[in-house]
């Protein structure tokens, strides 16, 4: 496993290293300072990683404007935030940009690597603060542990291959365009498509099935079969 970390702090990129490499003897960890070192070390393709963990707060390009160029330049990697800001606006935009997962720096390195592994799977971590504020949010009866049981998967929710493909790309923080272009198929079936998806979740927008499906623990790792 190939791991891009940009971080400007040494002693954080030192220590997401050796957290790695703890738990991965094989992995190989890349380091970039700030966004302009990630962006050229991504501009040569040897060089693709299998995640990056990105940092917000860089000397060159702070906030999200550096989760968007990163993931412009390096599109099929996923990108887990790793920041010291963790309150829910930052998050939910975060995972609105597209981002794969939201790691706080105070977070326990061994949950860190568990997070990372459902990445990895196919999944997207969410800080438990927020998916609890999600679910004090919802009325009394969707908070019932019947409706809380974990389903057996994308499927048993009535969705098709093609609807779950399309989900996976709209999580990914794929516009409707480009998911058209790689299913081949047009953008009102895309539309049609992720309104089934959210339908079957009970949910209105990419981040609260971002939520609800870190909230599961559904991964959606693989490629579904045209249905």
């Amino acid at each position: 496993m190939k791991v891009l970390v940009v971080d400007d702090h040494p002693l954080i990129r030192t220590g997401v290293n050796a957290m790695l490499c703890r738990h991965d003897a094989d992995c190989r960890v890349i380091e970039a300072p700030d966004c302009g070192s990630a962006l050229a070390l991504l501009s040569d393709g040897q060089n693709a990683p299998d995640l990056i963990l990105l940092d917000l707060n860089l000397p060159d390009c702070a906030g999200l404007a550096a989760l968007d160029a990163v993931r412009s330049a390096c599109p099929n990697a996923p990108v887990v935030v790793l920041s010291a800001a963790d309150d829910r606006n930052t998050i939910l935009d975060a995972l609105n940009r597209g981002a794969m997962g939201f790691i706080p720096k105070s977070m326990n390195p061994d949950l860190v690597w568990s997070a990372l592994g459902l990445v990895l799977a196919g999944g997207v971590y969410v800080p438990h603060t927020v998916i609890n504020e999600q679910k004090a949010a919802l009325p009394a009866g969707d908070r019932s542990p019947a409706t809380a049981a974990k389903p057996a998967g994308l499927a048993a929710l009535g969705l098709t291959d093609r609807q779950i493909d399309t989900l996976r790309m709209l999580v990914r923080g794929l516009p409707n365009k480009t998911i058209a272009r790689n299913l081949g198929i047009s953008e009102a079936t895309v539309k049609v498509y992720v309104s089934a998806a959210l339908r079957a979740m009970n949910v209105t927008s990419r981040t609260q099935a971002v939520i609800w499906l870190s909230q599961h623990g559904i991964g959606l790792e693989g490629s579904a079969s045209s249905g």
